[in-house]
């Protein structure tokens, strides 16, 4: 269910999406609301679930973190039970850092971050083709970064 945001909301959402540090002082000069009002409201986002929680982003790269690879997946059926099954496989595994259910060729579209094509070797051998009911994956290695963000267009 879409909640109803004023323009007010929108603006801390789109502050707290670039910078989660920003105290409710500094917010709230910004959107021009007076310290405990603007609180409240930031309160009120997060009791709404309209913020998940706040994380801090890390540079890959400076982790050795070098390479990204997006992984298509055809699962060998598509009973609740195989869907079940591999997403619980899928969870455990802390390189992947996304997995979507997609519709189409492919059943599930992966971001699988790792150091190196040797990591990503081991990776694919050892954990994702050994999962439960995996056919096919088929890999994309992402050469360089032209976008990344995870701030949400709102407007």
């Amino acid at each position: 269910m879409q909640v109803k945001l004023s323009p007010i909301d929108r603006k801390i959402l789109r502050l707290l999406q670039h910078d989660a540090n920003l105290s409710a002082a500094e917010i709230a000069e910004r959107v021009e609301l007076s310290q405990s009002p603007c609180w409240r409201r930031i309160n009120r986002l997060e009791e709404e679930g309209i913020i998940e929680r706040k994380v801090a982003l890390l540079n890959p790269a400076k982790l050795g973190l070098t390479m990204t690879v997006f992984v298509d997946v055809k699962l060998s059926g598509h009973g609740r039970k195989y869907l079940t099954e591999f997403e619980e496989a899928i969870t455990g595994f802390r390189e992947v850092l996304e997995c979507y259910t997609m519709a189409g060729d492919m059943d599930f579209l992966l971001k699988v971050v790792v150091q190196d094509i040797a990591s990503y070797e081991r990776f694919l051998r050892d954990h994702l083709l050994q999962s439960p009911h995996v056919q096919e994956a088929h890999s994309n290695i992402a050469m360089s970064v032209v976008k990344r963000t995870t701030e949400l267009p709102i407007d």
